[in-house]
């Protein structure tokens, strides 16, 4: 018990020396004062605050250069004026509140951003390699190779991003995506770096080196997250000048009406700027940890205050609003066939062929429960079609031309592909592809308007007719097709209604996101250019993160005002009391570190959920019908 203590006090005077030095001041001059020696007593404890008062007015010096205003003033002066009426016990209380503000600063910090620092105390250092002869080796995870076989043991984190090698496995996903629930993996999916597996080992193919991976992109994220301060933090600063002439008009009536200077001292007690100093950094730091809980890392906590204030957000298409991958919209068949039989034969066919669209064929046919015969002698010619003999017949699937029938009766709707299908040369009908809007899309526009937003436009590459129909389904003000990345950039920065968001996911979408005021990346499968442009990732294949973000950016901001409001009203408060002369200067030290550990438990609550957020799970309905938006070509 007694080591514990021991290794406490140690780590204490260590961590915070000045508040160890003040407690150790008032020791020493309280046992003068009991020993017989008030004049002693007074002398230690009136030099050691000013001199406190003296390197408290070099800082403020130092930041009045640098642009902040104010901010030391009004401690300076309580210090000093109660050293001059007398009362050094008040000064030290003073001292006291100063650095064991401070102290309560950096434990709020560190409490509020728990969820970014558990990112970093996890990165993987070492792990094991599976020999060409199947004995493991420990090396260094910088020293993993694309292509190496890793063995990941029960509760691990996944060193580097990479494939499944074994058939099944269950990963902890929540520390990259938010996702609360355990993630089912098979063999041949990907597994990001920074999952932790489940109870059984398996074998993992490095698919990226360390530095390349999705979890140290993460950790370089979270660092750039810790080391920020954003530009409301010193709109607080700002602040304290008002604050500070109030409180010396209150100081000096005080005193001008009482005709005793005690008054001036006692007022000036209660009203050192401590809320300004400690309330904005606390909640910022607050609400980026509640952001990263959600699986989004907020870069900057700049970010936070325009996340609050946002009026316009653009979004891409591909991987953002759709889901960036291929999948069967429909079966069309020909006279004389069924769906089934068209989707079973093209299935069977494609299961031979490494083209981006068979992939998609199998897995619906698989979907439905049909079981596709197995075909033979397949022959694949590059980017024209497959043909493979199932059973008794000779299947065809590809494009119009290759497939030799008259495939043209059946066409795709605009915007999406076609596989054309033939069996034994005539025509059995189309397998039809697209790019499967995201279910949360329509939720998530809903509640960005609910939020404050009041415009929103798709910017794509893509033609007039697939962005015309994309946004009519997801319901944007506004959609521009056949857009390059400059047109996209032009876009951001013509925007009439401002602040505004970018939210993209692929690497052509890294200059507009560096250029809107707020660039949102859709970090869990887009590219690490996107994520580095950006300001907000988001790590969880959802979009509907993006409104969270924004209301985790109002509620930090409301939460910010009110700690700060708090905080300067209970010192008016007490200024007024202290000015009618019923609260001595000690008390009135002491009242205001009450003052000051109020602010800090209001900021705190950036870091918990608002009355009306909503729950973790991810709304999936779309919208309902909504007027046609504006459809224009370029900028």
């Amino acid at each position: 018990m007694e080591g514990t203590l021991a290794r406490f006090v140690t780590r204490f005077v260590t961590r915070y020396p000045l508040v160890a030095v003040v407690v150790c001041t008032g020791v020493v001059g309280g046992v003068l004062h009991l020993s017989g020696a008030p004049t002693a007593s007074r002398w230690v404890v009136s030099a050691f605050a000013l001199a406190m008062a003296a390197c408290l007015a070099k800082g403020m010096i130092a930041d009045l250069r640098a642009g902040t205003y104010g901010i030391d003033l009004l401690a300076v002066t309580a210090i000093v004026s109660t050293v001059v009426v007398g009362e050094h016990w008040a000064s030290l209380v003073v001292c006291l509140m100063l650095t064991g503000g401070e102290a309560l600063e950096d434990f709020a910090r560190n409490r509020a951003s728990r969820e970014l620092s558990a990112l970093l105390a996890n990165v993987p250092e070492h792990t094991h390699r599976v020999g060409p002869d199947g004995a493991l080796s420990r090396i260094a995870v910088v020293d993993v190779a694309v292509g190496d076989v890793l063995s990941v043991r029960p509760g691990e984190l996944v060193p580097v991003d990479g494939a499944l090698v074994s058939p099944a496995a269950t990963v902890d996903e929540s520390s990259l995506t938010g996702e609360s629930m355990p993630v089912e993996k098979v063999a041949g999916e990907e597994l990001l770096s920074g999952s932790v597996n489940g109870s059984a080992a398996v074998l993992v193919r490095a698919s990226a080196t360390a530095s390349d991976s999705q979890y140290q992109r993460i950790v370089e994220l979270v660092r750039e997250a810790q080391a920020s301060r954003a530009a409301f933090v010193r709109l607080a600063d700002r602040v304290a000048i008002p604050f500070t002439l109030v409180s010396f008009v209150i100081a000096g009536v005080a005193w001008w009406v009482s005709g005793n200077p005690s008054r001036f001292a006692e007022v000036l007690v209660v009203a050192t700027p401590c809320p300004l100093i400690i309330a904005a950094p606390v909640a910022f730091m607050a609400g980026m940890g509640r952001a990263a809980k959600l699986g989004i890392i907020v870069k900057d906590s700049a970010s936070l205050e325009k996340l609050a204030r946002l009026r316009t957000v653009a979004f891409d298409k591909t991987g953002t609003l759709t889901r960036g991958v291929p999948a069967v919209a429909g079966v069309h068949p020909a006279p004389g066939h069924t769906a089934d039989e068209v989707l079973t034969l093209a299935a069977a066919a494609e299961s031979l062929s490494t083209h981006p669209l068979a992939a998609a064929i199998v897995q619906h046919a698989q979907q439905r429960g049909l079981s596709a015969p197995e075909a033979v002698a397949a022959t694949e010619t590059v980017a024209a079609g497959v043909e493979a003999r199932v059973g008794e017949r000779v299947v065809r699937a590809g494009k119009a031309g290759f497939v030799g029938a008259d495939a043209t009766a059946i066409m795709p709707a605009a915007g999406n592909s076609g596989v054309h299908v033939s069996v034994d040369g005539g025509y059995a009908g189309l397998v039809e592809l697209g790019d499967q809007l995201r279910p949360e899309a329509g939720a998530t526009l809903r509640e960005l308007r609910r939020l404050g937003v009041t415009d929103t436009v798709m910017l794509t590459g893509d033609a007039a007719a697939t962005a015309q129909a994309v946004a009519v389904a997801v319901g944007v003000d506004e959609a521009r097709a056949g857009l390059l990345p400059a047109d996209k950039v032009a876009a951001v920065r013509e925007a009439p209604a401002r602040p505004v968001m970018m939210v993209g996911d692929g690497v052509n979408d890294a200059p507009v996101l560096a250029a809107a005021d707020v660039g949102v990346a859709m970090g869990a499968k887009g590219s690490a250019a996107a994520s580095q442009s950006a300001d907000v990732v988001v790590m969880q294949d959802d979009v509907y993160r993006v409104a969270r973000s924004v209301h985790v950016g109002r509620r930090t901001m409301a939460i910010a005002w009110q700690a700060i409001a708090i905080g300067l009203g209970l010192s008016v408060v007490l200024m007024l009391i202290a000015a009618t002369g019923v609260m001595p200067a000690v008390v009135g030290a002491a009242m205001q570190e009450v003052v000051d550990l109020a602010c800090i438990l209001w900021a705190l609550l950036a870091a918990r959920p608002g009355k009306d957020e909503k729950g973790h799970t991810t709304p999936t309905s779309m919208p309902a019908p909504v007027p046609q938006p504006r459809l224009s070509l370029g900028v």
